[in-house]
């Protein structure tokens, strides 16, 4: 679904594993332009209730546009869900939907800094108001903290030229605009990977790391369970392997019955169930979607139901 400059990916299909109900009780972790909460909506009857949230104070004010009486939005980092629920009332949910990564307004955003195809200040906070910028890190990192985040966030292979090109640039003065830093980069990395900038995966790292994105995913992951109601629904939308590799592991963990000592004589009823179970495979995006929207083709779905 399309909203102003937005396409959120895999739409319908999220919607339809939440497999919503009209009086049901959903949480969107995150808001962004509100594709996937509309589409909740649309279903929800007159009893029914969304909850969103989302870092960004524009993604935040842009759900404050929406006149639903159903609908409430908070500002907030998703690993403080159970917290940001509570303060509006809710204790279960029938359904939570995680769309992972950054949105398409705050990458075609200039000012934010999160793209190197514009000239603009050094600062990928998904939250503006506070925090660390990219640029302060990199002013402040040592070279084998640069490289590690860059090799570990970034799967890039050549992280140490990088990080050695920016502590040495840095000595001659700050980098603070993304040309800056892209220039950089392109300069410190022997080859180049076909029909991709060679300051992606550095950008993308840097990213990952000012917002804490891989840590708010592991933090975020039990509170959802714990949040779901039985036959409540869990799904999960991610783009990059590190994510996805975050959600498999913590969904077929959660999926998967207590492993008791061999020959150990329990019953049955005993043994504690596992407290999801997985909705069919892994689901991807149609090649047609793909060609309507280039940014679907990294996306990844997941769905877990919540056990009784």
């Amino acid at each position: 679904m399309s909203n102003g400059s937005h396409t959120s990916v895999l739409s319908q299909q999220a919607v339809n594993g939440l497999n919503v109900r009209s009086d049901g009780v959903y949480v969107d972790c995150t808001f962004g332009r509100g594709g996937h909460s509309r589409l909740i909506l649309a279903q929800l009857g007159t009893a029914g209730r969304l909850f969103a949230l989302d870092r960004d104070t524009e993604a935040v004010a842009a759900g404050g546009a929406i006149g639903d009486r159903r609908f409430c939005i908070r500002q907030g980092r998703f690993s403080r869900l159970t917290e940001l629920a509570a303060s509006v009332g809710i204790a279960h949910a029938d359904g939570i939907l995680l769309d992972l990564g950054v949105s398409s307004p705050q990458l075609d955003d200039p000012a934010r800094g999160f793209s190197f195809r514009f000239d603009a200040p050094l600062d990928m906070r998904m939250d503006a108001s506070g925090g660390t910028t990219a640029s302060e890190w990199l002013a402040q990192a040592s070279q084998p903290d640069i490289r590690e985040v860059i090799r570990t966030y970034g799967e890039e292979r050549f992280a140490k030229q990088i990080a050695a090109a920016i502590v040495a640039a840095r000595a001659r003065g700050p980098l603070r605009t993304t040309r800056q830093l892209a220039a950089l980069v392109a300069a410190a990395v022997p080859s180049r990977e076909p029909h991709q900038d060679p300051a992606t995966r550095t950008f993308q790292a840097l990213r990952i790391h000012v917002n804490q994105e891989l840590e708010e995913l592991s933090l975020v992951l039990p509170q959802c369970v714990e949040l779901l109601r039985p036959a409540g629904r869990l799904v999960v939308i991610s783009f990059h392997s590190l994510e996805d590799r975050i959600v498999k592991r913590f969904l077929r963990e959660a999926a998967r019955p207590d492993r008791l000592p061999a020959r150990l004589p329990v019953r049955a009823r005993d043994i504690a169930r596992p407290k999801l179970q997985l909705v069919g495979r892994a689901i991807k995006p149609e090649p047609g979607e793909i060609a309507g929207n280039p940014r679907a083709r990294s996306a990844v779905m997941r769905i877990a139901e919540k056990t009784n």
